[in-house]
């Protein structure tokens, strides 16, 4: 089947600082969720929107709703053809709770079908296509078309009595007897592995075109900011070098946030993060993204993301090129690693401040349901990121001290890579506090009464030294550049002040704030 492969994707990503005005309430949940998907498509112009139940519960039945509460909208606007609601299920072997959640989500597809086809009167597919978090290798994608064909299609042959009625003879026929899976690839064995697993699921399958969703959030959190942008240069590059080689359509996507450790996706920094990723079909529009901006601003992005995605093909790596950047990751992330365990416990304890925006359950994804990597525990990289940054610590900066460990030539390819480093980096700068910074250098009596000695005396003598080291190699300069920046670094640093004379209520407040101001939670 030809169709179109939309270029925005809203998601339902909790990284929103403010709450849009059609909420009933401050967690967009439930019937506001159907909403949010129509007026994702109606008012921002999003081509696709991702129905997540990874995690969280959702409407089963939005499919019905979206029909029956904007009949004029999707009239004119299809579903399958012209806009797409794709579906986010858990992956059943890294989240086992929700292992049936997995299942009805799979069920659910008929019925959707079922609905949409009255609607339109019209036989084509409108619901299709699945995405599959932590997929590792080819069989995790044909395992769930396999689930799919197994437990939803072939079950409709079943005899149901003794006069030969079939399951099909009760409930109808299932519209589409296949689906399509986006594998999303999060951990960096797996991106580096991305040729691996395309070639060996087109050869298996031979599907007329793949889509492939790359994240870009966790793997910041789990190897720091360089690496992450890194390891998706290297899996564009992989995914390119399939398209060329089996001659068959790759359609990356890549799930990036607002904020330059995210992701850098936002509306005002369009031009640069085409300039980034190229290569890249569909990019995720999360809630900050249409929340924390101007209506107009967020609008305009969009229709120019629309426009111009892909900005140009990625860049095909050479084999030198990958292994440099693969021993740069390796470099880098090993010193990031040391920061994020020191900073880990300290993590945990204060993001439970970050408001939540959206109904979650157990954490999934790349660090299981139990949300430990190598050992210690981690929040989910919103609060993380949003934690940094209200303290006045940018997260960007957390491990750059390991770029004095690279050679010259590895140096050179980071900077490569990395287009908008630089960029990005004095971006995050000027949320840089020295006021707090020094505070919490002093480890004063008051401060030890809220922040533990691993944080205090293990991870903000390393913070110190990644921020002279972005200076030193890259000539980075911290701190506020223009008296908005100076608002925003009073606002963390009362939020500093809040925690230590234990006035939780006025730091959530601060901490909002700022959230506000930098347009993101986290």
């Amino acid at each position: 089947m030809e169709r179109a492969i939309p270029k925005t994707m809203a998601s339902q990503h909790p990284d929103n600082a403010n709450v849009p005005a059609w909420c009933s309430n401050q967690i967009i949940a439930g019937e506001d969720e159907v909403k949010e998907a129509y007026m994702a498509f109606k008012e921002y112009g999003c081509q696709e929107v991702m129905w997540d139940s990874e995690g969280k519960d959702i409407d089963p039945h939005v499919v019905r709703k979206l029909l029956s509460s904007y009949p004029d909208f999707f009239g004119e606007k299809m579903l399958g053809r012209d806009i797409f609601l794709t579906f986010r299920v858990p992956n059943p072997l890294i989240e086992e709770a929700e292992r049936k959640v997995f299942l009805e989500s799979l069920q659910s597809i008929p019925r959707h079908n079922d609905i949409a086809r009255l609607f339109y009167g019209d036989n084509r597919h409108f619901i299709f296509e699945i995405i599959l978090p932590f997929t590792s290798s080819q069989n995790d994608i044909i395992r769930v078309k396999e689930v799919y064909r197994r437990a939803v299609v072939e079950p409709l042959s079943s005899l149901i009595d003794f006069k030969g009625y079939t399951l099909r003879d009760l409930i109808g026929d299932v519209s589409p007897k296949d689906i399509e899976v986006i594998p999303l690839v999060e951990d960096m064995d797996s991106i580096l592995s991305i040729d691996l697993i395309l070639t060996k699921y087109v050869e298996l399958i031979t599907p007329s075109y793949v889509r492939l969703f790359i994240a870009r959030s966790d793997p910041a959190l789990s190897y720091g900011f360089i690496s992450a942008t890194l390891l998706a240069k290297l899996g564009l590059s992989k995914a390119r070098q399939v398209e060329e080689t089996l001659g068959i359509p790759i359609y990356p996507i890549i799930g990036a946030g607002c904020l330059p450790f995210r992701g850098h996706n936002s509306p005002l920094n369009t031009d640069k993060f085409l300039e980034e990723y190229s290569g890249v079909y569909t990019v995720t529009i999360q809630s900050a993204f249409r929340y924390d901006f101007s209506l107009n601003d967020s609008i305009k992005a969009v229709e120019q993301l629309n426009s111009q995605l892909p900005a140009r093909e990625a860049d095909i790596l050479d084999r030198d090129i990958e292994e440099l950047a693969t021993t740069c990751i390796s470099k880098l992330m090993n010193i990031y690693s040391e920061s994020l365990q020191l900073s880990a416990k300290e993590v945990n304890k204060k993001s439970r401040l970050i408001p939540s925006r959206r109904s979650r359950k157990l954490h999934i994804g790349l660090f299981s349901y139990s949300r430990k990597f190598r050992g210690f525990e981690l929040p989910r990289a919103i609060p993380y990121s949003g934690f940094f940054y209200t303290l006045g610590l940018p997260p960007e900066f957390i491990g750059l001290r390991g770029l004095r460990a690279l050679s010259e030539e590895e140096f050179d390819t980071v900077l490569w890579l990395h287009r908008n480093l630089k960029h990005d980096l004095s971006f995050s700068a000027r949320f840089v506090s020295w006021e707090n910074l020094s505070l919490l250098a002093e480890v004063g009596s008051e401060v030890e009464r809220v922040f533990g000695q691993e944080f205090l005396k293990g991870f903000i003598p390393k913070y110190m030294e990644d921020i002279a080291a972005s200076e030193e190699m890259l000539g980075i300069k911290c701190g506020p550049k223009v008296p908005s920046d100076r608002k925003y670094v009073n606002t963390v640093e009362n939020f500093l002040i809040s925690l230590i004379e234990g006035d939780e209520e006025q730091a959530k407040a601060e901490l909002l704030s700022s959230a506000r101001m930098r347009r993101s939670l986290g």
